[in-house]
């Protein structure tokens, strides 16, 4: 047996990445310096700077680039339907750190089982609040569904010009469960509209 001593030294003080390889069957893993911005990486394959897991950098800083997480933000939708569930249109991404949402069917799919944290946001104008019973909103996730926020028809004495709605969860999802914002009124007329503004978000929190 070879005795390295208390401290062993990876490198020659050098400009020059230095790394320690796990060379598996199938999968090889990195850690090591990223000597072109002084981080310290953990991450998939050999090379450094391609695939990086979790990033920490001179200033005590950890990152997860890769960490699941979305925010995308709502287009028109005019005369919400009422008496059935109507997916909101959050069609355009700002964010989506492992391409988990799709800005198609405003769907979040779930890359693996974990707890995740989702919140939302939307502005609605002219709305029946005196014609309608109710309006709510609902996460629907493939294990349940949570009802975020609700509005009764005895909350206000006339027609809302404008009108904020926002809510939050952690839900629990298994790999490629999905989830989704939605909206139900119940009775009134069909004239509420979705405002700009307004903002659908999630991440994995573990």
């Amino acid at each position: 047996n070879t005795n390295l001593g208390p401290v062993v030294t990876i490198g020659r003080a050098s400009a020059e990445d230095t790394k320690i390889v796990f060379d598996g069957n199938a999968q090889d893993y990195h850690i090591g310096l990223d000597d072109s911005t002084d981080d310290l990486v953990i991450g998939k394959g050999s090379a450094l700077g391609t695939t990086a897991h979790i990033v920490t950098d001179e200033n005590g800083h950890v990152t997860l680039p890769l960490q699941p997480g979305f925010l995308a933000s709502s287009g028109t939708q005019n005369n919400m339907a009422v008496g059935a569930y109507v997916d909101i249109i959050y069609s355009t991404e700002i964010f989506d750190n492992n391409a988990d949402y799709n800005t198609g069917n405003y769907t979040f799919t779930a890359p693996v089982t974990g707890r995740y944290h989702f919140s939302f946001s939307l502005n609605l104008t002219a709305v029946d609040a005196v014609g309608m019973n109710y309006v709510w909103f609902l996460l629907d996730t493939s294990n349940r569904d949570y009802r975020l926020d609700l509005m009764h028809s005895n909350l206000a004495e006339a027609d809302l010009a404008l009108h904020g709605f926002k809510g939050t969860v952690i839900a629990d999802m298994d790999a490629s469960d999905t989830a989704k914002m939605r909206f139900y009124q119940d009775g009134g007329t069909a004239q509420a509209d979705v405002d700009g503004n307004s903002y659908f978000s999630g991440y994995l929190l573990g």
